[in-house]
């Protein structure tokens, strides 16, 4: 249980949780600039995520991503690609940090917000797997931070390399393997909510 008297409990607990939702955005999503094979049910799973921890009032954060790398083409300043998809949209309340790196942590004030939360355990969800969701992940866990991770709300793309080409799903799983384990927990949605 993440609020088992061991662990601790958001709001009186010794460990607070927090919600981390990453760059579920529109260029991500078919018809945008960099769609991700799974967005949609990716998203679908946060979704979910996201509505169970509003329910019990645990803080969410929703960190987007706006691209400032010379000749991007995705996540471009003031474009509709780069808004928060409307399926995690924030409400009234909800922490919105804008990131310029793949790790969420670098150039912004996610730390400084999690620590005024009280924050010790978080929640990740979002895209890319391979990307931000590694990275930010990573530094969490360097920050002092327990991560869980949704593996069925996050979502990557294929990749290449030296020839090779492999596929969205296994880029996915492999990961998602390597981040389980000492860098995290990694649990489908349905469990964590369970769990909540």
């Amino acid at each position: 249980m993440l609020h088992s008297p061991e662990m601790g409990a958001n709001g009186g607990g010794l460990m607070n949780t927090a919600l981390l939702l990453i760059d579920i955005q529109n260029d991500y999503f078919p018809g945008g600039a960099m769609e991700v094979p799974g967005s949609v049910a990716a998203a679908e799973r946060a979704g979910m995520l996201l509505a169970a921890c509003r329910q019990r009032r645990l803080s969410v954060v929703h960190v987007r991503h706006v691209s400032k790398r010379a000749g991007a083409g995705f996540f471009l300043p003031d474009t509709p690609g780069a808004e928060i998809h409307a399926g995690v949209a924030p409400v009234d309340g909800e922490t919105v940090i804008v990131k310029h790196f793949p790790n969420s942590f670098r150039d912004t004030p996610l730390l400084d917000h999690l620590q005024s939360l009280g924050a010790e355990r978080l929640l990740i969800c979002g895209m890319m797997t391979q990307m931000c969701i590694d990275a930010t992940t990573r530094a969490a866990f360097d920050l002092g931070f327990q991560c869980l991770v949704a593996a069925d709300a996050c979502a990557a793309r294929p990749q290449g390399f030296g020839g090779r080409t492999v596929a969205a799903e296994d880029v996915h799983t492999a990961f998602l393997a390597a981040l389980n384990g000492i860098y995290a927990k990694v649990l489908p949605t349905d469990e964590l909510v369970a769990a909540l």
